[in-house]
Order: structure tokens, then C-alpha cells, then sequence
């Protein structure tokens, strides 16, 4: 079955801290391989600024799948400066490959779109934005309106989809879900902006719970691969 993560050659995900921009990488860059396994796959974790939750902690699972990662040679080092790797440009030079951009550090680290906005427009791509509505700054509508904004603004480009990410890990609840889908659907009307997918914790839920939340998108039903250590 065909998934919005299909849809185009790349996918960017970005959001507030805490939203698990990280995991949902991980999970879409590992969905796009299971779907079609011949596709050359290839996830850059760019999360230059928060080196706590990485999508490159996953790199021996995506490995296991064939799927190239890139990331900063500095990650999880005492490294200030920001540089971004020169094999994150395979995804424009190279139309073989489909790729999984993991953006991380809000507006800052949002600015790694900003640098790149000319060869951004060159390929077809989807920019997601991945909310947990249970973190600071984004647990209401005028937040998340908010946050988006500055996202947009320093990537340079428009957010094309929300994702409801709303979680607090292994202690989630049926309700944090729906929640969460209550806000954004309304912040998606306001905004114009699709909420286009749902995740959770693969076999949390039940069908008939799902259903009650009258998805517009599609769910994304998550494995952990990511440790959070604080």
C-alpha cells in the first residue's frame, strides 16, 4: 500500500524539541525500504544542535535494511561549529536515491534548509512538521501556529503536512492521542496545512481506539529505535 512518505523523492522532517522528529525519520526511512526494497534509501540526520536524540543512534538497524545514513562526523562530540557533511548532496545529484532529511533544533537548526534553499527547489520533496502537543511549545493551537511560523521562516520553504506525534513514550494514553489530534485538526484549518499522519506505538492501540480518532491521514505505527537518555 502506498504511503504519503511515497509520495515524493524527499522527505524533511522538522519541529520543537522533544516532538521525536528523530523516530518518525527513522520509521519513514525504514517504511520507504520495506515498501519497495530495491529503492536506494538514504537518511541524513542533520540535527546539528541537539545531541541527545539522533536518528543516527538507529544506524546499525538501518544498516541491517540497506539504507545509507549520513550525519555530522562531530555527532555526539564537543564539536561547536556546525558543517554540514558534503554526502548530504547525493539526494540532488543523484536521482536514484530517495532520501529522509531529520532536521532538529527548532528555527536553528532550521536554518540547514535555509542554506540549501536553491537545490531544495530543484527536487521534489515534502516538508513535515512533526508536533507532540503534550511538549511546552507546542500544546496549543496559537503555539503550534507560532512554531510553525519560525520553522517556515528559517527553512525558507512551506510546511506541506503536520504530523500528530502527541506522546509521552511507553506511558501514552488513548486520550494524549486524541488530544493532540483534536489541536491540530484544528490548527490545520486555520493554517490550510493537511494533518496527513498519526503515530503510534506499534501495537499500543487497538482498531476500533483508532478509529475513533477519524484520521484524515494515514498511521504510522512506530517501533522504537532510538535510546533517550537523559
Amino acid at each position: 500500500m502506498n504511503s504519503i512518505f511515497d509520495s515524493k523523492r524527499l522527505n524533511i522532517f522538522i519541529g520543537a524539541y522533544g516532538s521525536g522528529k528523530s523516530e518518525i525519520s527513522v520509521n519513514c526511512a525504514a517504511g520507504i525500504k520495506r515498501r519497495n526494497p530495491d529503492a536506494k534509501v538514504l537518511l541524513a540526520d542533520l540535527d546539528i544542535v541537539n545531541p541527545f536524540y539522533r536518528s543516527a543512534d538507529a544506524a546499525s538497524k538501518l544498516q541491517d535494511l540497506d539504507i545509507r545514513i549520513i550525519s555530522p562526523s562531530y555527532a555526539n562530540s564537543n564539536v561547536d561549529v556546525p558543517a554540514l557533511p558534503g554526502e548530504v548532496y547525493s539526494i540532488f545529484d543523484d536521482e536514484s536515491y530517495v532520501g529522509v532529511f531529520d532536521i532538529g533544533g527548532e528555527d536553528m537548526g532550521a536554518n540547514v534548509l535555509g542554506s540549501m534553499h536553491k537545490r531544495l527547489l530543484s527536487i521534489d520533496h515534502n516538508l513535515f512538521m512533526v508536533i507532540n502537543t503534550l511538549r511546552p511549545f507546542t500544546s496549543d493551537e496559537d503555539s503550534i501556529i507560532h512554531m510553525a511560523q519560525e520553522l517556515e521562516a528559517a527553512a525558507k520553504l512551506p510546511v506541506t503536512g503536520f504530523i500528530n506525534n502527541t506522546n509521552l513514550l511507553e506511558e501514552t494514553e488513548f486520550e494524549d492521542i486524541l488530544r493532540g489530534h483534536e489541536i491540530i485538526t484544528a490548527v490545520s484549518k486555520r493554517t490550510g496545512v493537511p494533518l496527513v499522519a498519526t503515530s503510534v506505538l506499534e501495537g499500543r492501540f487497538d482498531a476500533n481506539q483508532l478509529a475513533e480518532l477519524n484520521n484524515p491521514g494515514e498511521f504510522l505505527c512506530i517501533k522504537r529505535n532510538i535510546s533517550y537518555n537523559y
